[in-house]
């Protein structure tokens, strides 16, 4: 007897991890016909040709759901009407993610999306068997940043104890393991938790959180103003040049998530994932050049004290990028204050407080994962994911 084909929801599908899971599936990882069907929500509009995902007849791309003011009832009512098949779905890619500057908030709000999304599917998916929830190394309290706990406990392993508190409490990840825990007790499904580094990704409709995006805007530019061969110091400090750690490509995020959903509960559930690209930790010194290079410009290291803060630059050239977008048909509303949703202090708070060794032990990722391991270099992880901001028009094409 044959298996019947998965169906995939990816909820928070235009986030940095969410695309990714739309775009590995749409191209058949693992294997073709291994998902018949691909559901993807987003909250903010997103038509399908913005979006960058290749086209499939398997995608089913469902905007305007909002999960923060919708309860149990409503939000069955919505799927329902929207999702025909959902007696269908296998698998769940929660990628939905609401931030707040307030713990208790941030917490409440995270929770609140994630109960109702998971007493839903219960209720409407007989089928449903693994959701994948890609948090990361706040786990381990890398953003305590001079009070991280694990200084002298390197690498960062799964099995680690938990943060001590009240950080623990003061953390959405704790209580989110801790509701999908008490949730999937005794039941046909479970869940797996992906913890990545910095993520380095594409989204087509902006992110609070990408570095990638930030730098993309920073460095073309930088480039548009001073021109090819330009020399651009590292925007950070001498300790952040050399901290030791490993990049997340969102594709490799995906793909070891979509490896894991396909395990059975009991290899996998429940269970934390660290993910990076590569078993050696890297620094800003080693792939500061590198991304430099793809816009033509010398990347150096950092200048005396602080090197210059890209969001502060953006800002500052605004008639220049004005000027830049008008040439060469850019899409504007990312990285500005006034498009409501980038976070000015991201690259700061990446770049330079990030300045102690945080490596990742991938140990148990490249176990499981067996010979269907990759491995990325910064090159291909930070030029993959430029190529896709200048395909989609957000960053110029200056044709070398």
């Amino acid at each position: 007897m044959t298996t019947p084909p998965n169906h995939a929801l990816v909820f928070g599908a235009s986030g940095i991890i969410g695309w990714a899971f739309v775009n590995e599936l749409l191209q058949d990882y693992p294997a073709p016909n291994t998902f018949s069907r691909v559901t993807a929500f987003t909250n903010r509009p997103l038509s399908p040709r913005i979006s960058q995902w290749p086209p499939s007849d398997k995608l089913h791309l469902i905007s305007n759901l909002d999960l923060i003011h919708t309860d149990t009832t409503s939000l069955s009512t919505f799927l329902q009407s929207h999702v025909p098949d959902m007696g269908t779905v296998t698998t769940v890619y929660f990628c939905a993610y609401i931030f707040s500057p307030d713990p208790a908030k941030e917490t409440a709000l995270n929770i609140h999306m994630l109960r109702s999304t998971v007493q839903v599917l219960e209720s409407l998916c007989p089928n449903f068997r693994m959701l994948v929830l890609p948090t990361g190394v706040k786990a381990y309290g890398v953003h305590l940043l001079t009070a991280f706990p694990f200084a002298t406990h390197l690498p960062l392993r799964e099995t680690h104890p938990p943060l001590p508190e009240p950080h623990a409490t003061r953390l959405f990840y704790t209580h989110q393991h801790a509701l999908l825990q008490d949730l999937s007790t005794q039941k046909r499904w479970s869940y797996i938790d992906l913890r990545p580094d910095i993520v380095v990704g594409f989204v087509p409709n902006n992110n609070q959180h990408s570095l990638a995006q930030w730098l993309a805007l920073y460095l073309s530019l930088y480039r548009y103003i001073h021109g090819r061969g330009a020399v651009v110091p590292f925007p950070g400090t001498e300790k952040s040049w050399t901290a030791r750690a490993q990049d997340s490509s969102q594709d490799l995020i995906a793909r070891l998530g979509i490896f894991l959903s396909l395990k059975s509960k009991g290899e996998v559930g429940g269970q934390s994932f660290n993910v990076a690209d590569t078993k050696t930790p890297g620094t800003w010194a080693g792939k500061w050049a590198v991304l430099c290079e793809y816009f033509g410009l010398v990347g150096v290291g950092p200048e005396e004290g602080e090197g210059p803060d890209p969001a502060e630059f953006l800002l500052q050239h605004q008639a220049d990028r004005g000027e830049m977008a008008r040439e060469y048909g850019l899409k504007g509303g990312h990285g500005t204050a006034e498009d409501g949703v980038s976070l000015s202090h991201v690259p700061g708070f990446l770049m330079k407080g990030f300045d102690f060794d945080r490596p990742l032990d991938l140990g148990k990722m490249h176990c499981v994962w067996g010979d269907a391991a990759e491995e990325r270099d910064a090159r291909e992880t930070w030029w993959t994911v430029f190529d896709r901001y200048k395909a989609a028009g957000i960053i110029p094409d200056f044709k070398g």
